[in-house]
């Protein structure tokens, strides 16, 4: 059954069409063939992540929007995008060579800095993607059951059509990398995205949670998902293994420095491991509201962000978290900081580059 709310979207986006008029009516053109269309707007629209570029500061967000900025984020530039999908994520692993990924499945590239992008994948391929290496692999192993079955999930997502979010994305070089989204959707390349690998046979995540963040801690690579999921890249079985772990709700980010993990997420809740993921301690963070975003400053400190713009900043080691203020009235889903030493927070209300301390 429809809520009210949904019949008031379907209201309205009904008199939409009416006031456009028939003639004004347009083709059908889907957001991943329909470049992002260049706004004064963009800079204070939804904007969902944010990462260096070397000198450059790259943000990413709702409706195919990348702005690029060179002074610490006083001032953007929109960048030429080639889709128009939500973007949820963006990371460089070097001054020149960077992906953003969203919705619809698509991955960008761009060599440049983040002034121009290309796709390089987008939903449409994706599940032919898993259909052709995991329907090679059955042939190959006739007698392993799980190949036929991740074959069939490929095909499941052919017939679904594009709408497959990823979520996050991260390189460790310029060639190799990996994104992830939502139902155990995980890709791996080892050529800069030229070519991707599927990856759902190499994570331990047999009920498919979303994998909502990817990062590496410095001497770790962690994916953090939906209840309770934790999974840490075991180079000796080439696998994203389980890490147990005692909280049972969503992680939305993992980050660390070497010999120490923070994972954190719903309500307020902070967990720290000093020992690679194998024992977990609670941390008081003080607050009740999600955190959804976090970084490892130049001083070696965590700032953790919330939905409601709060900042918990740590005292020495990461057991140690404060709330020292609330630097923006706005969720904070993605932040940075300059090589000037500048924060920059970006959200639902665009961005926004924080008072220095």
């Amino acid at each position: 059954m429809c809520s009210c709310k949904k019949y008031l979207q379907l209201a309205l986006g009904a008199l939409f069409v009416l006031l456009q008029g028939v003639p004004q009516a347009g083709a059908y053109v889907d957001v991943l063939d329909l470049p992002a269309r260049a706004s004064p707007l963009a800079l204070s629209s939804p904007l969902l992540g944010v990462a260096r570029a070397g000198l450059r500061l790259v943000t990413v967000g709702q409706r195919g929007h990348i702005l690029y900025s060179d002074d610490s984020g006083k001032h953007w530039q929109q960048a030429a995008v080639p889709v128009s999908a939500d973007l949820s994520a963006v990371n460089f692993p070097s001054a020149r060579q960077g992906w953003a990924v969203g919705n619809d499945g698509v991955v960008l590239h761009s060599s440049d800095a983040g002034a121009t992008w290309h796709k390089q994948l987008d939903g449409r391929q994706i599940g032919a993607l898993l259909v052709e290496h995991y329907g090679a692999l059955a042939r190959a192993e006739p007698g392993n059951p799980q190949w036929p079955l991740l074959a069939i999930e490929g095909q499941r997502l052919v017939e679904q059509g594009a709408d497959k979010p990823l979520l996050d994305v991260w390189f460790a070089n310029d060639n190799l990398g990996y994104v992830v989204g939502v139902f155990n959707l995980i890709l791996r390349t080892e050529d800069g995205g030229q070519t991707w690998t599927p990856f759902q046979d190499r994570t331990d995540n047999p009920q498919g949670f979303h994998l909502n963040a990817i990062a590496s801690t410095g001497d770790g690579l962690y994916i953090a998902g939906e209840q309770g999921l934790l999974l840490k890249w075991d180079d000796t079985r080439q696998r994203f293994v389980a890490v147990p772990t005692p909280y049972q709700g969503s992680f939305f980010g993992v980050l660390g420095k070497p010999g120490e993990v923070l994972a954190y997420g719903l309500r307020g809740n902070v967990w720290r491991s000093t020992d690679g993921g194998l024992s977990w301690i609670p941390l008081d963070s003080g607050l009740h509201i999600s955190i959804t975003a976090g970084i490892v400053d130049a001083s070696g400190r965590y700032r953790l962000f919330t939905q409601g713009g709060q900042m918990l900043l740590s005292q020495g080691s990461g057991a140690d978290m404060r709330l020292v203020r609330e630097p923006v009235p706005l969720p904070v889903a993605g932040a940075v900081q300059a090589v000037n030493g500048v924060l920059v927070v970006v959200g639902n209300r665009g961005v926004q580059a924080l008072p220095e301390e």
